[in-house]
C-alpha cells in the first residue's frame, strides 16, 4: 500500500496552533451522580451546543477559494528542544512515515462522484467537489449523523473520561491536503468542536500515549513520550489483489472481486477468536476498496511491536511480489491454521476465483499456474493440450492437472497435492499491509469517516452476513444528506435542542440509512464496555486481596 513520503512535523507544520482549542468550561460531567451501570452506559456525551445546522436546501455553493491559513502566536508556537548529544533518540525519527497505508487516493472516479454526490443545489455554478470533500455536507454529517457518544466510549473504554481517550493521537485530514498530527483531546467536546470547526475530510486514530501528544516537543527523548497502547488493526486492500483478480484493478471494485476481502475476513476473524482467543473485534468498510479489522480487547490493545510483529508474521503466507514466482511456501504437515483456512477457502476458490475471475483462460496467465506445479512433464503436457484448445475455462484447466497427471502415471501424487494446496492458498488466503499490524505509531483511518473520493461512509461489516455485504450499496454522504432533507420536507422537522426525547438532538441518524450501522456499533461497543467494566471489578478485587492482574 502506498505510505506518505512526508514526515510527521512537515504533516504537521501548517497552521499547527489553529487545531488547539482553549480550555473552556466545556468538561463534561459525567459521574455517576448515583446512577447505575445501564445509565452510565447511555450517558449521553453529546450534550453540547453544536453550530447551527445547514440544511441541503440552505447550502451555498462550495467555493472554489482555498481557506485562509489562520495566524499563529508565539504563545502557541511548539517548544522545540534542542539535542544534547548525538546519541539521544529523537521523537521525530521515531515516528517518521507512520501515516495510514489505506486508502491514499483522494480523487475518484467519475462513476463514484456521480454516485456519492447525491443531489446537489441547483445554483452550483461550474465543476462540484466530490461529496466526501463537500464541506457543506460535511457539516451536516458529522451535526446529525456521526455516532459521537458511542464513538467515545469506544475509544475511551468507559463512559466517564479517562486517559484512554486524552492521551490518544487524533490526525484530522483538511480539504486541500494540510495533514495534522499528534492532536488530542481531554474530552469528546473538544474533538467535536474541532471537528465542527475545520470540517475534516478524514480522521485517523493513532496510539495511546504516556502523555498528552500536543506535549510531545517538551520531552528529551522517547523514554518519557511512548505509545503504550493501540488496537491490534489489520489493513486488506484489493489493489494486492491485482495480479489474481481479473473484473477490476488499481482502486477500482466489483461485488465480484469484493469476494477476496470477504475470503479475508473469515480467514482472519476465526483466527483471531480461536487461535488467539480474542472476542471484540471489528470489522469497518475502507470506503473504496479494502476493509481494516480493530481488534480491541485490552490484551490486544496492550501488545508491544515485538509482539504485534510476531502476529503479523503468523499471517503472512503469501509473500513478495507480483514477478516473484511461486508465493506460497509453507511447511508441512500444515499448521492447523492453515488447514482450517483451506477448508474455508476451497469452495470460495472454486466459485469467487475459477467461475468468477476466470484467471488462467488467458495464455500468459495459464503459463503462471504452470510454474507453481511441481513435475516438468506434467507441465509440458498440460501447456500441449491447453495451445491445442485456446480459450479453454480455468474451471477445466484446473481439473486437467488431475487427469493428466493420471494419464502420465510418473507424477508424486503427494508434490501434486502440496502443490495444488499452495496454488489455492496464494489465489485466496489474505494479504494484509503488515506495517499496520506490526507498528501501534501506525495511524489507521476511523470508522464512520467519509472517503473523500467516493463519498462513502466507513461502516462496520457484519460478520454474521458477509455475503449480504455490497461495498457499492453501503450509505453515501450525499444519500443521507438527502434523506435527512426528505424527511424534514415530509412535516418531521429538525430536531431541536429541548424537544421530547423521541425528537432529541442528533436523533436523525435513527430514520436514515446508516441506522442499522451505527446500531451494530452500539451493540459492539457495549460488549466491549460490558468486559472493561469487569475488568476493574476484578482488579479491585485482586487488590484489595494484595494480589494483582497478570495483564
Amino acid at each position: 500500500m502506498p505510505h506518505s513520503s512526508s514526515t510527521p512535523e512537515q504533516q504537521e507544520a501548517p497552521a499547527r496552533t489553529q487545531l488547539t482549542p482553549t480550555m473552556e468550561d466545556t468538561t463534561l460531567n459525567l459521574g455517576n451522580g448515583g446512577l447505575t451501570d445501564e445509565d452510565l452506559l447511555m450517558a449521553d456525551v453529546d450534550e453540547v451546543e453544536s453550530p447551527p445546522v445547514v440544511t441541503p436546501a440552505a447550502v451555498e455553493p462550495p467555493s472554489s477559494a482555498p481557506a485562509a491559513k489562520p495566524e499563529s502566536t508565539e504563545e502557541d508556537a511548539p517548544v522545540e528542544i534542542k539535542q544534547e548529544t548525538k546519541a539521544e533518540i529523537r521523537l521525530e525519527d521515531l515516528f517518521e512515515g507512520m501515516d495510514s497505508g489505506s486508502d491514499d487516493e483522494f480523487s475518484g472516479s467519475k462513476t463514484d462522484r456521480d454516485v456519492a454526490t447525491g443531489q446537489v443545489p441547483p445554483s452550483s455554478p461550474g465543476p462540484v467537489a466530490p461529496a466526501g470533500s463537500n464541506p457543506d455536507l460535511l457539516r451536516v454529517f458529522y451535526q446529525l449523523l456521526f455516532p459521537w457518544r458511542y464513538y467515545f466510549q469506544w475509544l475511551n473504554h468507559s463512559p466517564q473520561p479517562t486517559p484512554d481517550f486524552k492521551f490518544r493521537e487524533f490526525s484530522l485530514w483538511l480539504t486541500g491536503g494540510v495533514v495534522f498530527r499528534f492532536q488530542s483531546y481531554a474530552t469528546l467536546d473538544l474533538l467535536r468542536k474541532d471537528v465542527f470547526k475545520h470540517l475534516p475530510e478524514r480522521i485517523e486514530i493513532g496510539p495511546i500515549y504516556t502523555a498528552n501528544p500536543r506535549d510531545r516537543k517538551t520531552f528529551r527523548n522517547s523514554s518519557a513520550f511512548r505509545p503504550i497502547a493501540k488496537e491490534l488493526c489489520f489493513d486488506i486492500d484489493l489493489t494486492d489483489y491485482d495480479d489474481v483478480r481479473t473484473c477490476c484493478d488499481k482502486a477500482n471494485i466489483c461485488i465480484k472481486c469484493w469476494q477476496f476481502i470477504t475470503m479475508a475476513i473469515k480467514v482472519l476473524d476465526v483466527a483471531l477468536r480461536e487461535d488467539f482467543g480474542y472476542e471484540h473485534i471489528m470489522w469497518v468498510y475502507s470506503g473504496r476498496r479494502g476493509a481494516h479489522a480493530w481488534v480491541c480487547d485490552r490484551q490486544a490493545r496492550n501488545l508491544d511491536d515485538h509482539k504485534r510483529k510476531a502476529l503479523g508474521n503468523y499471517f503472512s503466507v503469501v509473500k513478495g511480489g507480483e514477478k516473484t514466482g511461486k508465493r506460497v511456501n509453507v511447511r508441512r504437515p500444515l499448521h492447523p491454521h492453515l488447514a482450517r483456512s483451506l477448508d474455508i477457502l476451497k469452495e470460495h476458490f472454486l466459485t469467487d476465483v475459477l467461475e468468477a475471475q476466470d484467471p488462467w483462460r488467458e495464455e500468459d496467465r495459464a503459463e503462471k499456474l504452470l510454474q507453481l506445479l511441481p513435475d516438468i512433464k506434467l507441465r509440458q503436457a498440460l501447456k500441449e493440450k491447453w495451445e491445442f484448445n485456446p480459450g479453454r475455462s480455468s474451471t477445466a484447466k484446473w481439473g486437467d492437472i488431475d487427469s493428466v497427471a493420471k494419464s502420465i502415471g510418473s507424477v508424486n501424487t503427494k508434490d501434486l497435492l502440496e502443490a495444488k494446496q499452495d496454488v489455492v492458498l496464494e489465489y485466496t488466503y489474505p494479504r494484509l499491509d503488515i506495517l499496520v499490524t506490526e507498528q501501534k505509531t501506525h495511524l489507521l483511518k476511523s470508522p464512520f469517516v467519509v472517503h473523500p473520493g467516493t463519498g462513502r461512509v466507513c461502516v462496520p461489516i457484519d460478520t454474521n452476513d458477509l455475503e449480504g455485504f455490497d461495498p457499492l450499496d453501503v450509505p453515501t454522504i450525499g444519500g443521507l444528506v438527502n434523506e435527512i432533507d426528505a424527511d424534514t420536507s415530509g412535516g418531521g422537522g429538525m430536531k431541536k435542542e429541548g424537544d421530547g426525547d423521541e425528537d432529541k438532538k442528533g436523533a436523525e441518524w435513527e430514520r436514515t440509512s446508516i441506522k442499522p450501522y451505527i446500531d451494530q456499533f452500539r451493540g459492539f461497543v457495549h460488549g466491549l464496555l460490558r468486559e472493561e467494566r469487569e475488568f476493574v471489578r476484578v482488579k479491585r478485587e485482586r487488590e484489595e486481596e494484595g494480589g494483582g492482574l497478570d495483564f
